[in-house]
């Protein structure tokens, strides 16, 4: 199976490995580079060696969101310079969202930019980071605060690779594809809501994908339509940058943060845009019912509030949101009052009634 977007094409399954193949020997690279994680090389590189038939060289970054940082990528750019990398040459990013954001950026900005293909490991690679283009690192605490928007030569999402994921890291991808039916459709919401296993979930990462894809091609550039995509992200993000940098916090993943994310905003869309508030009461069990209940006192809360002002979909000093209508049906460019993103961690916290 494959998709198109407008610059790039993703292939899924078995035939991965040929077009890789293909594709590195008719290009006639000058050197082909291969960028994992410290993770990734132990489970996936394996795997991936034993189906390609070209030479390349290794590169490695530490594991991890806290090393998706410009020291990072200073690293691999002298990597690359010294092992003779020219603008002919090709990096191939085999991991999670981090490789594949951190990896890309890499590609773009070296030597004004070299190609690049993701290679997804994670179920939240292969159904969101590695898709679209956007590539980036994080400025200090803040969420992927620098990049640019460029989509890969190519995309080949090997649902193999699911076999070496932790189970939390499992569940992190799958508050994305939970969020494509929030967005887009609301069976498919309804379909996701009983928790899928690896096996249960394998049709529907070819569904998610398409779904990104058909609104990556309506809107590259995030002018309008891929907003849509950030639903759950403005305080996801916020969220996932606090637990990241505050000392004796316990580090949330990014799909564990906007769960959480996609609760409050489904309050926020209930008291803002209409969303009927048993449809918000609906999604936050279904969200506690797969990921665990977080804490947040006063102190918390109102640093997550003031990490907002750096959102990066952020116009004229306003916090725009997304916000739903009703399920299937979102509505971007919203603002919020600072009372009621405190109201929504009330309804976060409140036991189902």
């Amino acid at each position: 199976m494959r998709l198109k977007t407008k610059h790039s094409e993703i292939i899924f399954g078995d035939a991965c490995a040929d077009t890789l193949n293909s594709w590195v020997n008719t290009h006639h690279y000058s050197n082909v580079f291969v960028l994992t994680d410290t993770n990734t090389q132990t489970h996936c590189l394996p795997r991936f060696k034993s189906h390609v038939d070209f030479e390349f060289t290794m590169l490695q970054m530490p594991a991890g969101e806290e090393h998706k940082h410009i020291r990072t990528c200073v690293s691999l750019w002298e990597s690359l310079s010294d092992l003779g990398a020219d603008r002919k040459s090709l990096l191939i990013n085999l991991g999670g969202g981090v490789v594949t954001d951190l990896g890309g950026f890499v590609a773009c900005t070296f030597k004004r930019g070299i190609d690049f293909i993701n290679i997804p490991t994670s179920l939240l690679a292969m159904v969101d980071a590695s898709v679209g283009g956007k590539t980036g690192i994080d400025l200090g605490a803040l969420k992927n605060q620098v990049g640019v928007i460029e989509e890969p030569k190519m995309v080949l999402v090997e649902t193999d690779y699911l076999e070496t994921l932790p189970e939390h890291e499992y569940r992190s991808g799958y508050a994305e594809m939970l969020k494509h039916g929030l967005i887009h459709e609301p069976e498919y919401f309804d379909t996701l809501s009983s928790f899928l296993s690896r096996q249960e979930i394998l049709p529907h990462i070819y569904h998610s994908v398409r779904v990104k894809a058909e609104v990556v091609n309506e809107d590259p550039y995030e002018h309008g339509l891929r907003k849509i995509l950030n639903f759950g992200h403005t305080l996801g993000h916020a969220i996932e940058s606090h637990f990241l940098v505050t000392p004796g916090k316990t580090r949330l993943l990014h799909g564990e943060a906007i769960a959480i994310g996609m609760v409050l905003e489904a309050f926020l869309s209930a008291e803002l845009t209409g969303l009927p508030i048993d449809d918000a009461k609906r999604i936050k069990t279904v969200f506690g019912d797969i990921y665990p209940n977080v804490a947040f006192d006063a102190t918390t809360i109102s640093e997550v509030i003031g990490l907002l002002t750096h959102d990066k979909k952020n116009e004229n000093g306003n916090v725009l949101f997304v916000l739903l209508k009703t399920i299937g049906k979102p509505i971007w460019n919203q603002s919020v009052p600072d009372e009621l993103i405190q109201k929504s961690f009330d309804f976060y916290a409140e036991a189902d009634s």
